[in-house]
């Protein structure tokens, strides 16, 4: 199979078409997201609304719409999953930066640096609970099952990466398993529960969930590459952040394994803790260029995203076909 995503001739691939598709839907899933996120708690609204209202692309639930008009469904229940959707992945978020101990957040200071880590966790569990009141209002045991496994093996997936932590043993293969469960989870959830409420074959939800969850590894690992490539302003977040929290990301594991005694010594020592210095980050760059090793991550993102695009060949062409194509492109291409 191909792994060479055909990129755009007259212009660099982008979102827009995907949120031009989905804007009046859009629409109705921020209102279910504002409407559910009050309290008569004022912590609760302000808190999540920093990081709801923070400059997100909302890239999830646009899939969950996106789907729907692949498609063709034209009801109007993917609308409150799609804000369920939302909720859970700004629930990981909240409990994210408090495990990471991160400062930025899509260009903000993180929750729990405002607010400070108990009050971030527990208004990540605020919005958990409001994605299962959402789920359950929808009526569908099938797609509480999907969204409900997708949440466990969201949160396996971060204990996993937790005890990966400052393992410089760790593999490709664990490092997949990682990715798989924490990113790619919810965005094939997100896409296959499109196929259910349209009531369209077992074949279509597992074309949608493959397309979602290649997708989903092909962006973690563009976000892993672009630690050691970019800068907190185009990115929103700090460059080396990973690299500061012992992260053994792929970067990581292809240089340690093509590196000499030295270079090995040096990535054990910065895994371990002992070498995060805005020098030692500056040397780990030199070495994940210098071994190609960003290059290859970026190289198996396009592998994964070109898998993304092939499963939905078995749908017919329309705009909702195009914009989930040029989304896997902008996905690979942020990294360019």
């Amino acid at each position: 199979m191909s792994a060479t995503i055909h990129r755009l001739a007259d212009r660099a691939p982008s979102l827009e078409p995907m949120i031009e598709l989905v804007t009046g839907d859009m629409n109705l899933v921020n209102a279910a997201i504002l409407d559910r996120m009050q309290s008569q708690i004022p912590l609760i609204p302000e808190l999540a609304g920093h990081l709801i209202a923070g400059g997100g692309k909302r890239m999830r639930p646009m899939l969950t719409l996106a789907s729907a008009r692949l498609l063709g469904y034209m009801g109007t229940r993917h609308h409150r999953l799609a804000a369920a959707v939302e909720f859970i992945h700004t629930a990981t978020l909240l409990h994210d930066d408090v495990v990471d101990g991160s400062d930025l957040r899509r260009g903000k200071r993180t929750a729990n640096l405002i607010w400070g880590n108990p009050a971030s966790v527990l208004v990540g569990d605020f919005l958990f609970s409001r994605s299962f009141e959402l789920m359950v209002e929808d009526g569908s045991l099938k797609v509480l099952k999907i969204l409900s496994n997708a949440s466990a093996v969201i949160a396996e997936g971060e204990v996993n990466q937790l005890t990966a932590a400052r393992r410089i043993d760790l593999g490709e293969d664990r490092y997949l398993e990682i990715i798989n469960a924490k990113t790619a989870a919810l965005f094939a959830a997100a896409c296959r529960i499109a196929a259910v409420v349209a009531e369209r074959p077992e074949a279509e939800e597992a074309a949608l969930d493959a397309y979602g969850r290649n997708l989903g590894i092909a962006f973690q690992l563009v976000d892993d590459a672009i630690d050691y490539i970019s800068d907190a302003g185009t990115m929103g977040k700090d460059a080396g952040d990973d690299f500061r929290e012992g992260k053994m990301t792929l970067p990581v594991i292809l240089a340690y394994a093509r590196g000499d005694e030295a270079d090995r010594k040096f990535w054990k020592d910065a895994v371990e803790g002992r070498r995060d210095s805005d020098a030692d980050f500056a040397h780990a760059v030199e070495l994940v260029r210098a071994t190609r090793a960003v290059d290859d991550t970026l190289a198996r993102a396009r592998h994964y995203g070109q898998r993304a695009i092939d499963a939905l060949g078995p749908f017919a062409a329309s705009k909702a076909k195009e914009a989930m194509v040029e989304a896997v492109e902008f996905a690979v291409a942020r990294a360019y």
